[in-house]
C-alpha cells in the first residue's frame, strides 16, 4: 500500500491518525463556479471584488494533478437551481433580489445561478476531467439534498481536502457537514477565498479553535510536500 505524508498543518499534523492514504482521501473542489469568481457572475452583479474570490484559484490549478497522480478520487460541485426555481426557497430568492443580484435574473453570463446557464458552470482552470464526480446542490453545504455522502462512503473515503469558495459560507459549512458525519478534514488555506477579507480570516481561525474543531488548516504547498513524501508499506 502506498500511503504520503503527513501534512503539516495547524493545529495538528493531518490526518490525525496516520498518514495519507490517497484510497481513503477525497479532494473536494467547491464552487469554483463563473457565478462566483468570474466577470458577470453573481458575486460580480452584487459588487464584490472579484480578486478577493479569485485569490486561491491560481494555487488550486495545481492541487487536482498531485492529488490525481496520487490516486485519490476527485469532486467538484456547484451551486445552483432548477430553471423554474422549485428548489429555491422563497427566503434565498428574496435576499439576492435586495442585493441587485436575483437568482433567475438574467445577466452576462446567462440566468444568475440557474443550471445550465454559463455562469453556473465550472471555470476553465480547475474544469473536471471526464470521469470525475461532479455534485450539484442547492444550498451552501455539498451533503444537503445531495449524493455527496453515499459517493463518499461507496469508495471508502474518510479523509477530506477542500479548496474552494467562499470560505466563509459554501467551504465553511460543507466541511461543517463533513465534520459531524465523521470525516477527517483539511482545508487549504490558499486555495480559498472570500468576498470578505475578516470573514475569510475568521473563517479559517474558526477551524482551529478548540484543537481542531473542524478539522485543520495547511496551505497547499504542504499537502504537494507531502505527495512528494511516498511510502510504501506492505499489507
Amino acid at each position: 500500500m502506498t500511503t504520503f505524508g503527513p501534512v503539516d498543518a495547524q493545529p495538528y499534523t493531518w490526518p490525525y491518525d496516520a498518514a495519507v492514504d490517497p484510497a481513503r482521501t477525497a479532494l473536494i473542489n467547491i464552487d469554483w463556479q463563473t457565478d462566483f469568481c468570474g466577470p458577470g457572475g453573481y458575486v460580480d452583479a452584487m459588487g464584490y471584488d472579484l480578486n478577493l474570490t479569485r485569490a486561491g484559484l491560481a494555487p488550486t490549478k495545481v492541487v487536482p494533478d498531485a492529488c490525481r497522480d496520487a490516486g485519490m478520487l476527485i469532486i467538484h460541485t456547484r451551486e445552483g437551481h432548477l430553471p423554474d426555481l422549485s428548489d429555491c426557497p422563497p427566503n434565498k430568492l428574496w435576499r439576492s433580489q435586495q442585493i441587485g443580484a436575483g437568482i433567475g435574473d438574467s445577466g452576462p453570463c446567462g440566468r444568475i445561478l440557474i443550471k445550465g446557464e454559463p455562469g453556473w458552470d465550472i471555470v476553465e482552470e480547475v474544469y473536471p476531467i471526464p470521469g470525475e464526480v461532479i455534485i450539484d446542490k442547492p444550498g451552501k453545504g455539498a451533503f444537503y439534498a445531495t449524493e455527496l455522502d453515499l459517493a463518499l462512503r461507496t469508495k471508502g473515503i474518510t479523509d477530506i481536502i477542500l479548496t474552494g469558495i467562499t470560505t466563509d459560507v459554501c467551504v465553511h459549512t460543507t466541511m461543517r457537514e463533513a465534520n459531524d458525519r465523521g470525516y477527517e478534514c483539511l482545508l487549504l488555506e490558499d486555495c480559498t477565498g472570500a468576498t470578505d477579507v475578516g470573514n475569510y480570516q475568521a473563517a479559517l481561525k474558526m477551524v482551529t479553535m478548540q484543537g481542531g474543531v473542524f478539522g485543520a488548516v495547511a496551505h497547499s504547498s504542504a499537502l504537494l510536500s507531502a505527495l512528494d513524501a511516498r511510502q510504501t508499506v506492505d499489507v
